[in-house]
């Protein structure tokens, strides 16, 4: 590469005026590479805000459709479920996420009447049906792969049939993706997708998201026998192809800034569509420095996403979607 000398090369000139940036920019984060999180809740009425992660509301099914239709008018290509499932109706099986009429599926048959070109993701992981938080089974003190992948496929069976679009198994049980893939396939939904959390470590940053969820004090120690350990690069590899040997139609990365050099690795390993979910601690580490004025609002928000457009993201989960919508289309 020939690299240039001063003063015949000034890097300077490419950046003298704004439509020269616009012009010479290496990466662009458009709407379409947005995908925002969204807390759903039994009840009626009952739009709620959430203290550790400011701007961000968990909402009954029938806040649902206005809650949404803005993101949908301003572009957002895909919406992501999760559900804060009432203790009555979690036990040590999960056996609520198998249930056709689920919260997770309601919502989705009424987005889907509501907004039919609306993208749908549906997370597929135990942990918000179980009385002890973990995304698996317990057997003699242990969360069992085999049993919990067979609960994972009927999950993601019933998820399916409601209109779910891309299944998202976030479990990181082994062999989950073939089999969830197989199931599929076998009931006729071939078109059905999968997002493989490939890459899920057992994270600090998870946090507020369990107080979203309303499981936040319910886990039963930790997840490190079946999410990643932080130290790890590698093996984050290993798991991705798997996944993708398995069927997985895309992978992510999950945190997401904390570790981009796994998303850039992956991205540059395999050339498969790749994402990363910008978590619940890294959304609150930024707005609430935005609330405070530490930060500028409009740059913080959108330098963040270009980070991972820039690691490779083909998109990204963010719970700043709506407002990184508006920015972008001015």
């Amino acid at each position: 590469m020939a690299l240039g000398r001063y003063p015949t090369t000034r890097l300077r000139r490419n950046r003298h005026d704004a439509w020269t940036r616009r012009l010479v920019a290496e990466h662009a984060l458009g709407v379409g590479d947005l995908i925002w999180p969204v807390f759903i809740a039994e009840g009626n009425g009952s739009v709620a805000d959430i203290a550790s992660m400011p701007g961000q509301q968990r909402v009954t099914l029938d806040r649902l459709a206005r809650h949404v239709e803005p993101a949908v008018r301003l572009g957002i290509p895909a919406i992501a479920l999760f559900p804060a499932t009432p203790p009555a109706l979690k036990d040590a099986e999960g056996t609520e996420a198998a249930n056709p009429d689920n919260l997770t599926c309601r919502a989705a048959r009424l987005l889907k009447r509501e907004f039919p070109e609306l993208g749908l993701i549906g997370d597929v992981a135990l942990d918000p049906y179980t009385s002890h938080g973990h995304d698996g089974v317990i057997r003699d003190g242990y969360v069992a792969n085999d049993e919990s992948v067979a609960q994972l496929v009927r999950q993601a069976l019933v998820e399916a049939a409601s209109g779910i679009d891309i299944i998202a198994p976030s479990d990181m049980m082994d062999g989950r993706v073939s089999a969830i893939r197989r199931a599929l396939d076998e009931q006729g939904f071939v078109h059905t997708r999968i997002m493989s959390y490939a890459a899920k470590y057992a994270s600090a940053f998870y946090g507020p998201f369990r107080e979203a969820l309303g499981s936040d004090g319910a886990l039963k120690g930790d997840k490190k026998t079946y999410q990643m350990d932080p130290a790890n690069a590698l093996e984050a590899l290993r798991e991705v192809a798997m996944d993708l040997e398995e069927g997985a139609d895309m992978v992510m990365v999950k945190p997401g800034m904390p570790y981009l050099d796994i998303v850039w690795r992956v991205h540059e390993r395999f050339g498969v569509p790749t994402f990363a979910y910008q978590v619940s601690g890294e959304y609150a580490m930024i707005a609430g420095a935005i609330e405070r004025g530490w930060i500028d609002r409009d740059r913080a928000i959108l330098e963040s996403l270009m980070a991972f457009k820039r690691a490779g993201c083909a998109g990204v989960l963010t719970y700043f979607a709506p407002a990184a919508a508006e920015l972008l289309r001015g």
